[in-house]
């Protein structure tokens, strides 16, 4: 962190604190759902690395060769034949858009959670230090690097999971049959009486089962994610005199760790997208 930051982080906790706060424009959020709150930085961060992504697929795209591969190829065939493997084994019948939003999820998730690899007060510093420029109080510029981080980024990506699933649910059951699933799961009966009598606790039922889907991705990549960073930000305050080469040892292998971390929360994301999709594709009679 630069010098003009000293204030910010003049103990542990004020360290921690200042690191795990958003730039935003409209204060702090007064409720887990603020829309006057909008997060800058998540939403540069991500703009950039979506923006990088489909500059390089269309560069690769436009340099194809088939016969003579380049390094960047090899690496984006390698991951597009792995996720359409698993999308053949789990979602065999899968139409043309399920494997393109199976890699589209991986990479971009990778490239999210990438970001916490970086050292953690490079660019919060950099960042404070451009604002100082312009007449800005470094001490209270805040900037988080990893979208995943934070709830409204993971919860963004599992809300577009559930609603392609009321999708294909619809598309596959008809609204009537998608309908129907709900009064007749998880408990079926065969006469009409005991349906009815069932009918409230099945509604209920169903409904908790699929609003667990998206709130269980959305805080299982959000929790690894967020022990992961604090997990860097408390190696970091070793970085002072004598645990200098501590901090070397232990973020060198935290750092070698949590790429394992990075590479496994997006895979478990984008397969369950898939395995959720899948379901939702089943005919009513399958449910």
């Amino acid at each position: 962190m630069s010098e003009g930051n000293a204030p910010a982080i003049s103990s542990p906790v004020e360290y921690i604190q200042h690191h795990l706060q958003n730039g935003s424009i409209g204060g702090k959020p007064e409720s887990l759902v603020d829309f006057s709150v909008f997060f800058w930085d998540i939403f540069a961060v991500t703009v950039i690395l979506a923006g990088l992504l489909a500059f390089v697929s269309w560069k690769v795209g436009q340099n194809l060769d088939p016969d003579k591969p380049t390094g960047i190829q090899n690496v984006l065939e390698s991951i597009v034949e792995f996720v359409n493997q698993q999308v053949q084994d789990i979602f065999p019948d899968a139409d043309e858009w399920i494997g393109p939003l199976a890699i589209t999820i991986f990479i971009m998730v990778i490239l999210m959670n990438t970001m916490d690899i970086i050292p953690v007060d490079l660019f919060p510093s950099l960042v404070a230090g451009v604002a100082s420029i312009f007449g800005a109080d470094p001490h209270h510029v805040y900037f988080k690097l990893v979208p995943t981080t934070n709830l409204d980024t993971t919860f963004a990506l599992a809300l577009m999971v559930f609603i392609l699933v009321m999708f294909y649910n619809i598309k596959s059951k008809g609204l009537l049959g998608y309908l129907k699933v709900f009064v007749t799961h998880p408990f079926s009966a065969e006469k009409t009486w005991v349906k009815i009598i069932l009918a409230p606790a099945n509604v209920m039922m169903t409904i908790i089962e699929e609003l667990a889907k998206p709130i269980s991705m959305g805080l299982r990549l959000f929790g690894n994610m967020f022990a992961g960073e604090l997990l860097f930000l408390l190696i970091a305050l070793l970085g002072v005199g004598w645990a200098m080469p501590g901090q070397i040892v232990l973020g060198s292998l935290w750092s070698i760790f949590h790429i394992m971390v990075i590479i496994l929360q997006a895979y478990i994301f984008m397969l369950l997208t898939v395995i959720f999709l899948g379901l939702a594709s089943q005919k009513a009679e399958d449910h």
